[in-house]
């Protein structure tokens, strides 16, 4: 198993006083050719960041962990050709779009918009609270699908120092495609997503999920006592695979996985801090 730690301060970040964001990957508007339309354009986010060396793993396309000051939001912008999911950390994100689909999001709550062709939509805070959460993209495996939207809910006792499914295949066994349902959302790309809360000095294990494929993984610990553009601090994991490793990870920070089929990744709590750690799991 070889791990590659990605650093919380190394990340493409930018104040725009209403929004303070990270970008784990590159967000900018050349690398979105003919998929990304509209969207912010008064903003200058979609140029804010761009480093073709950390551009995509796998189908993972983008990682931006948000905070939306109150009353403020990305008004309404067209997606295409991406499964994009929102997590939300604290605070309500109201999302509205195109499907006729209208929604207030709370902690605990994970949200799927699966664009296909396209859909127009926007997200807003939604009521006197900043919201934080994270916006994820993957790539599709087939293209030009019929545009869907789910949403499903994980209480903080289902995740407490245990891994909760949130996110997996839509062919995946347990895998419900409706627009509410219980277990994971579904999503049209090889991929997996477990979210836990991990307590201090309490330990856990993942086994990587092919039986006879390479698979990739990227692990990342949710920022969630305060936007900080510094030297990562807060919670505190230390990571270990077979014959890699360990590496300590905290808020903000996180690492790229290569595993061998089944191989085994532990993850422990090794500071003071409930962690909130985010692990995926993908061809």
């Amino acid at each position: 198993m070889k791990l590659v730690p990605r650093r919380s301060n190394e990340r493409g970040h930018a104040d725009h006083g209403w929004l303070k964001t990270f970008h784990t990957f590159s967000f900018a508007r050349q690398v979105f050719p003919g998929r990304f339309h509209e969207s912010c354009l008064n903003l200058n986010i979609l140029d804010s960041y761009h480093d073709p060396e950390h551009d995509h793993f796998g189908c993972l396309r983008v990682i931006n962990e948000d905070r939306v000051a109150p009353h403020t939001g990305f008004g309404t912008h067209a997606h295409r050709e991406f499964e994009i999911f929102s997590y939300v950390v604290s605070g309500e994100l109201e999302h509205r779009d195109s499907m006729g689909n209208v929604e207030v999001m709370k902690r605990g709550d994970l949200q799927m918009t699966s664009a296909g062709t396209g859909i127009r939509h926007s997200e807003y805070s939604h009521g006197e609270k900043q919201v934080h959460f994270l916006q994820i993209w993957s790539v599709p495996s087939t293209r030009g699908l019929t545009p869907q939207y789910f949403t499903r809910h994980f209480s903080d006792e289902e995740k407490k120092d245990r891994w909760a499914h949130v996110v997996a295949p839509v062919d995946a066994p347990g895998v419900v495609e409706k627009r509410e349902a219980s277990g994971p959302a579904p999503v049209h790309s090889p991929l997996n997503l477990f979210a836990t809360l991990l307590s201090p000095a309490k330990s856990l294990a993942h086994s990587f999920l092919s039986p006879s494929v390479q698979r990739k993984g990227y692990i990342h610990v949710v920022q969630t006592s305060g936007y900080n553009p510094g030297e990562a601090s807060g919670a505190q994991i230390r990571v270990t695979g077979a014959g890699g490793g360990p590496i300590d990870l905290w808020e903000g920070d996180g690492a790229y996985i290569l595993a061998a089929p089944g191989e085994e990744l532990k993850v422990e709590n090794v500071g003071s801090k409930v962690a909130e750690v985010l692990l995926f799991d993908m061809e």
